[in-house]
């Protein structure tokens, strides 16, 4: 099926389209870097009466707008859909009220969070319904089926299910940061990396609650030909593979990879981590040689999805980590990878301090860390390098027995 596109307006089945907006120049996303720009994706279901599902990110909405009155007229809509309340989603929730008085569809724990943001714009009169897991909206020909998805990743989200089209609008769910004038996975190619990289900085902490949301869509019989996510493509052709991912990601499995993330001040803690990384190569093992300068912290992200193993380095600096580094550790504890183990290398001039920095760091973010880590007073010469050595060996040992 080709999408049908009429101003920017695009039909995903008889009744249903997408109405959102396309941010082409988006390059951050709280802490999460988007070279490619992202989508806000608000969709338009008419039966006989009419939903708009979530609206679109503050600064875009004249751009919904625009495309739900190519449609209708806004002020006809009968529900609103509030699948989360983050503004990403919800920014433009205020303005598009302005216009209808269309009755609002939130899970409970949302209302605290949608009064919390717009209680200025009146929204404690503004016409709300709670809905549940189970609970369903019929439209007159088309059903909404609405799908609690407690921490996926607010504990307000939700998901929603059309069941005449078998399209399950997943808000955060199988989402990608992509921005594209197409609106289907068949029209762009492979986008499983960018959902990788979504995941791994969005969704990664919470591993569990996913597992039990696919366990909900199997017990409901849900078996959707068509994920719409909020953010990026649509998911079709590779619908099969996404869910198959998503199935991997949570629960934690990995490869023969191990990951080597540094960065250096004179290059003692370069020549360091050149050894440990040229050491797992040498022996088979897929690696990954990542400069905290030169990578940006969502893809080394993306690489942690399936490596069993890590190594971090850092010289020392006023007694502690490099700030790259530090910054990194940080990242990395609010995001808690799963199953893996880790250790720590870097250089020292008259005082050491990092190494043991970063142990602790990788414990408190649940990381299992393996010996004692590695540090090198000045340069590391051929001693010290037979030491890199053998913390290399140690890593492959890792990603083997994995």
């Amino acid at each position: 099926m080709d999408t049908e596109e009429t101003g920017g307006v695009v039909e995903l089945s008889s009744g249903v389209y997408w109405v959102g907006a396309i941010d082409w120049n988006g390059r951050d996303f709280h802490g999460f870097t988007t070279p490619g720009g992202t989508t806000y994706n608000s969709y338009l279901v008419i039966g006989e009466k009419t939903a708009l599902i979530d609206t679109v990110k503050s600064p875009f909405a004249g751009e919904m707008l625009r495309r739900i009155s190519q449609i209708i007229d806004p002020s006809k809509l009968d529900y609103i859909v509030v699948n989360h309340m983050e503004l990403d989603h919800s920014g433009s929730l205020a303005e598009l009220k302005k216009q209808t008085d269309a009755k609002i569809l939130i899970t409970k724990k949302g209302i605290d969070i949608l009064n919390g943001y717009f209680k200025s714009s009146g929204s404690e009169n503004w016409d709300l319904e709670v809905v549940k897991t189970g609970d369903q909206l019929d439209l007159g020909g088309k059903t909404l089926l609405f799908l609690e998805a407690t921490m996926l990743h607010w504990p307000d989200s939700m998901e929603t299910f059309l069941k005449e089209d078998r399209i399950l609008f997943s808000n955060d769910g199988f989402g990608q940061h992509i921005a594209t004038s197409k609106r289907y996975d068949f029209e762009v190619g492979d986008v499983l990396p960018e959902a990788a990289e979504y995941y791994a900085n969005i969704l990664m902490p919470f591993h569990m609650p996913l597992l039990r949301y696919l366990g909900l869509l199997t017990r409901l019989g849900i078996e959707p030909l068509q994920i719409a996510p909020s953010h990026g493509i649509i998911w079709k052709r590779d619908l099969p593979k996404i869910l198959e991912a998503y199935r991997s990601w949570a629960g934690g499995e990995v490869k023969e990879k191990v990951l080597v993330i540094y960065d250096t001040m004179w290059g003692s803690t370069e020549i360091m981590a050149n050894e440990i990384a040229e050491t797992v190569r040498a022996a088979g093992v897929e690696v990954k040689l990542l400069n905290l300068r030169k990578s940006s912290r969502s893809n080394i992200m993306k690489e942690m999805l399936d490596a069993a193993a890590f190594a971090v380095g850092s010289p020392t600096l006023n007694n502690g980590l490099f700030p790259t580094v530090g910054d990194f550790l940080v990242y990395l504890k609010g995001l808690r990878p799963q199953k893996k183990k880790a250790v720590a290398f870097g250089s020292y001039g008259w005082g050491g301090g990092a190494v043991k920095i970063i142990e602790q760091e990788l414990k408190s973010a649940g990381i299992e860390v393996i010996g004692p880590g590695l540090q090198v007073k000045y340069r590391p010469y051929e001693k010290e390098l037979l030491r890199c050595k053998k913390l290399g060996e140690q890593l492959v040992a890792i990603a083997k027995k994995n």
